[in-house]
């Protein structure tokens, strides 16, 4: 079985003393993770250190940051590098988040440069994709995401793609009113993998966790995470309450 994931995205919210008390409070709830699931807890630069303390020891538990730099270092005032994340030990890093991509204009290309630094730095990345409403309406979504793929993955090799993570993120049905349902959430997974099987075959594209990045809560995760290409979920809001990330990560396929 493909690795299994809940990934949190808590994004910028939180004080140190309410991220220390989120922690704290998932780690007396009841949820368990095989040793196909992963929990993975992208937070703000500043609480990095704090949370991976207070998660030290614990099985199939990482940190990850949010976001790095396309540079390997330099005068970048307020950038994070590779480097300075590979020396804090970390092991994820999500990149290309649909808004990084709205608000600082990233592009396929710099995603690509971003990618290819943070893996040279042992790093994996959690690559995001996913359409806008225009997109979704206009009916052309799969070539959309199909582009995002290949400008900013496929100068990588089979080798490098084998075990990687996808978050597709339907723009269009978060914060919209609309509604994806787990039908279209499968969809789209089955052609990202498609996509990925065409260009290095079926091993590969198997291999590949595809995360759900729509709005997932405690009362559909089950649901969603049933589908079969779908490999469990970035979540958002719901990751800021102890109780509804555990139940999450419970919902991840055993």
């Amino acid at each position: 079985m493909r690795k299994q994931i809940a990934a949190a995205n808590w994004k910028m919210n939180l004080s140190l003393q309410q991220a220390e008390e989120l922690i704290k409070a998932l780690l007396e709830t009841n949820h368990e993770l095989n040793t196909q699931h992963l929990a993975v807890f992208a937070v703000p630069f500043p609480y990095i250190i704090p949370v991976k303390q207070l998660l030290n020891g614990r099985q199939n538990v990482f940190v990850a940051a949010q976001n790095c730099s396309a540079n390997k270092n330099g005068a970048y005032t307020g950038e994070t590098s590779a480097e300075m994340l590979q020396s804090l030990a970390l092991k994820y890093v999500v990149l290309g988040h649909s808004e990084r991509r709205e608000y600082n204009h990233e592009t396929n290309e710099e995603l690509a440069k971003k990618v290819d630094i943070a893996m040279a730095h042992q790093l994996h990345p959690i690559f995001c994709c996913g359409e806008p409403l225009q997109i979704r309406e206009a009916g052309t979504q799969n070539s959309y995401v199909e582009q995002q793929l290949k400008e900013s993955l496929f100068h990588l090799s089979a080798e490098q793609l084998t075990g990687f993570i996808i978050a597709y993120e339907p723009i269009w049905a978060i914060g919209t009113g609309k509604t994806a349902s787990s039908e279209q959430a499968q969809e789209m997974h089955a052609h990202i993998r498609n996509v990925f099987e065409k260009q290095y075959g079926k091993a590969v594209a198997d291999s590949i966790s595809i995360l759900y990045g729509g709005s997932v809560k405690a009362a559909n995760a089950v649901e969603i995470f049933g589908q079969p290409d779908v490999d469990g979920g970035l979540v958002g809001g719901a990751s800021l309450v102890a109780t509804e990330f555990s139940a999450i990560i419970n919902s991840l396929k055993k």
